[in-house]
């Protein structure tokens, strides 16, 4: 059931079957399917589209034109740039579709996605990891690095964000 402690947007459509938690925002042209969860403090821009089923932590922010398929789980204080796009299919065609086919990704807790970014399903990004902007992520990545490129590959190791 939806708290009544979040803020919607009244162009964003939320489902009464998602869990939304307090202070989250949510703004214009938005939409969040059921059984989608959301945590507390959560910042979500314009024209996301949260699957059902999508299960997202505390004090993320996601970015405006962000997609998160069904199969994604995001961490607590995870940042997705505008335009990251998550797929959930390892092999998508027109006709035969089914939730069968989902592939599972995990964002772990601190990870930041750079601006314009394809996830490919199936993989882990390790927490305090940075994805650089524009990349296309196709296997996993280990916790506290710098990846970035097309497809995105380790740039430095005992990677430690600027939090100053």
């Amino acid at each position: 059931m939806i708290s009544k402690k979040f803020f919607s947007h009244e162009t964003a459509i939320v489902s009464n079957d998602s869990k939304i938690g307090e202070n989250t925002k949510i703004w214009h042209f938005s939409h969040i399917r059921e059984g989608a969860e959301i945590g507390k403090n959560v910042s979500i821009g314009q024209n996301v589209y949260i699957d059902e089923g999508v299960k997202i932590g505390d004090n993320c922010k996601i970015q405006n034109n962000v997609s998160l398929y069904k199969g994604v789980t995001v961490e607590d204080s995870v940042f997705i740039g505008p335009s990251v796009t998550f797929t959930n299919d390892l092999y998508p065609t027109v006709e035969g579709w089914s939730d069968e086919k989902i592939v599972n990704t995990l964002i772990k807790k601190s990870a930041s996605i750079g601006a314009n970014s394809t996830i490919i399903c199936g993989i882990t990004i390790g927490s305090s990891s940075l994805i650089g902007a524009g990349s296309v992520v196709t296997k996993d990545i280990p916790n506290n690095v710098l990846a970035f490129g097309n497809p995105a590959s380790i740039i430095k190791t005992d990677y430690k964000k600027n939090t100053e």
